[in-house]
């Protein structure tokens, strides 16, 4: 059961990582943003990303965005975390 869980868990993290990479690649190509995969690609990420935005704005004189390198380093650490704390309880 547990090993279900782990993999479980495990999957939707990269799933999440996926979905934040192909944000940032998104964000590189003028594509049609009504199209429906980068509508759900946007609303699946853009919560999590402004979070990152507000402590880490776009630079006014780059058009680089660092937040997604912030997002995606805290989310390793969460799920570093989330796997430490199931092993201490299994």
């Amino acid at each position: 059961m547990i090993f279900f869980l782990v993999q479980f868990i495990h999957v939707a993290f990269r799933i999440y990582y996926f979905l934040l990479m192909a944000n940032i690649i998104l964000s590189w190509v003028p594509l049609n943003r009504g199209n429906a995969i980068t509508t759900f690609i946007y609303e699946m990420t853009e919560p999590y990303l402004r979070i990152y935005r507000r402590f880490l704005p776009p630079s006014p004189g780059l058009p680089v965005d660092f937040s997604p390198i912030l997002a995606i380093f805290s989310l390793y650490i969460l799920e570093n975390l989330v796997f430490y704390i199931l092993n201490i309880i299994f």
